[in-house]
Order: structure tokens, then sequence, then C-alpha cells
């Protein structure tokens, strides 16, 4: 069985089903058959409550080896290249896995390369966490050297790069994607972005866009409403892209 979320009381514990889980509110026996919803008591009588584990929550508890890229940012991702059941992606730049694993969760298989191995061997093991290890194929490489080996393949619905090096595999979409296929590239930086777009427009790429993704959460409290004042908005640039 998956591994499950033990919730409240402002904490969230990663468990595995049958775990005795030890913290400051007593031991908690985890039941082998969790049902989500069913609250769990210590043995000092605090409870907990059992929460399935859903996508979201993967950004939280996948093991990191970068910085992965946040759930909002995989939504836009999603929503504009539309990919779901049975799309296939092409990913590189797998780092954490977190984009990975949400595009095969959407019901995609998904072919990611990544060059470190360690980072990659890590990435094995959450898609195993996130449950999509048979829709997650993470290899260690790089995609540009296996460019000749997956041209000779079925061609892809979407590729996807979340990778510094995204301005030199750019080119490689026309070859790799479907006729009217997406290219997503998604950078911190203005300028890797700005490569990434002259390499897709120099590629004969369609409908090249940009977006910035920027999102301020609310504050409501009895003096009123109100933007928060977090530093954070700005998380990244989102380049798409289509095979014409």
């Amino acid at each position: 069985m998956r591994r499950l979320l033990l919730v409240g009381e402002g904490r969230e514990y990663l468990v595995e089903p049958g775990e005795e889980l030890g913290t400051d509110l007593g031991v908690f026996e985890v039941p082998a058959e969790p049902t989500p919803g069913e609250v769990v008591e210590s043995h000092l009588g605090e409870s907990l409550r059992v929460r399935a584990l859903r996508g979201p929550d993967l950004f939280s508890h996948f093991e990191r080896t970068g910085a992965p890229m946040i759930p909002r940012d995989v939504g836009l991702v999603i929503g504009e290249t539309g990919i779901a059941v049975g799309d296939r992606v092409l990913d590189a730049g797998t780092g954490t896995g977190v984009l990975a694993a949400l595009l095969a969760r959407a019901g995609a298989a998904v072919v990611s390369y990544e060059r470190d191995p360690e980072f990659a061997a890590v990435a094995r093991e959450n898609m195993a966490l996130g449950g999509v290890a048979d829709a997650v194929d993470v290899r260690t490489g790089d995609l540009r050297e296996a460019a000749d080996e997956l041209r000779e393949g079925e061609p892809f619905d979407v590729l996807t790069l979340d990778t510094g090096d995204a301005p030199s595999i750019v080119p490689l979409a026309p070859e790799l994607l479907v006729d009217g296929g997406f290219l997503a590239v998604y950078s911190p930086f203005v300028e890797t972005t700005r490569e990434v777009v002259a390499a897709a427009r120099e590629a004969g790429l369609a409908d090249v866009r940009t977006r910035e993704t920027i999102q301020r959460e609310m504050r409501f409290d009895e003096r009123g409403s109100r933007p928060s004042t977090a530093p954070v908005g700005h998380t990244g640039y989102l380049t798409l892209a289509r095979s014409d």
C-alpha cells in the first residue's frame, strides 16, 4: 500500500501503513489498512487524521535534489499544453521529479532525462512514493546525446524542459514532437528565457510566447483584506511553442 499522511494540530507526517510513529504527541500506531479520514489516537490520547497522499503533497514530501517546480507552475504547464491521459511527454532536467510525477498523475507517460546519476536515483525513489513509477521512465543521461535514438521512436506530444541548457535542446523539438505538439520550457531567469525564445524561433516553431508566473496569497483578518506582503510573487518564466 502507498504511503500516506497523518495530519492535525498544524502537523503533517508521511508514514507507512502499519508503521509506529513516535512524536511529542505520543506514539501513533498507523493502521495496516488505513482509510482516508480515519482518526488515529496516540498512547497519550492525542489524535491525528489519515489523509491520502495527493499530487500537491508531493512538493512537500519528495526528497529534494534542488529547487523543484512548484505545483501552480506545473498546473500552468498542464493547462497551456493540454496534457491528458494517453499523451507521451519527453522531459529533461528531472531534478526532484515534481513536474514528471504530476504529469504522470494527469495521465501522461513520461520519459525524463537527468544527467546526475545520484539525482536520477532520488527521482526514481520519488516516483515510487508518488505512485507513478510505472508511468515515469527516469533515464540517467543527456537528452541531446539520446536524440538519435529518440528520433527513431514514436514522437512525443509534449517536450518539457526545466534545465539551464534548455536553449541547446530546443532545436531538437521539431524532430521529436508530433505535428502540433507543444514545447514548454521553464526557467527562473529571463536571460535563459530570451535564449530559449530565440532558439524556438530559429527552429521554426510556431506560436512562441512566454508567460511570467506571479501569484500573491490573500490575507483576511479583523482589520480587512489584502494581498500578502510576503516578498515571493515571481517564480519563473514559462515559454511555450508548437511544432508546425
